[in-house]
């Protein structure tokens, strides 16, 4: 049986680039770019920008790992080249 695996590696880039996305706008963006924007809200008495570059970030890039773990089983699963 012949695998697609043209569509499976499309479909695999395709969700690292929408992680490496959101990571870019968290780290970068939230921390950096719109940190000025952002300090005008306060989250725990601290200021949201300052809260991304020091703990928000973490915080989203584990929930990254496992969205990213999630979906990488429903594409292999898809494409049905998962472990059993």
């Amino acid at each position: 049986m012949q695998h697609d695996s043209h569509g499976y590696w499309k479909a695999t880039l395709s969700l690292l680039t929408k992680i490496l996305v959101i990571w870019f706008l968290v780290s970068f963006g939230a921390g950096i770019l719109f940190a000025d924007l952002l300090n005008g809200i306060k989250l725990g008495g601290y200021p949201l920008g300052f809260w991304f570059a020091q703990q928000g970030s973490i915080y989203i890039f584990i929930a990254l790992i496992f969205w990213y773990a999630k979906k990488m089983g429903d594409i292999d699963k898809q494409f049905d080249v998962h472990e059993d």
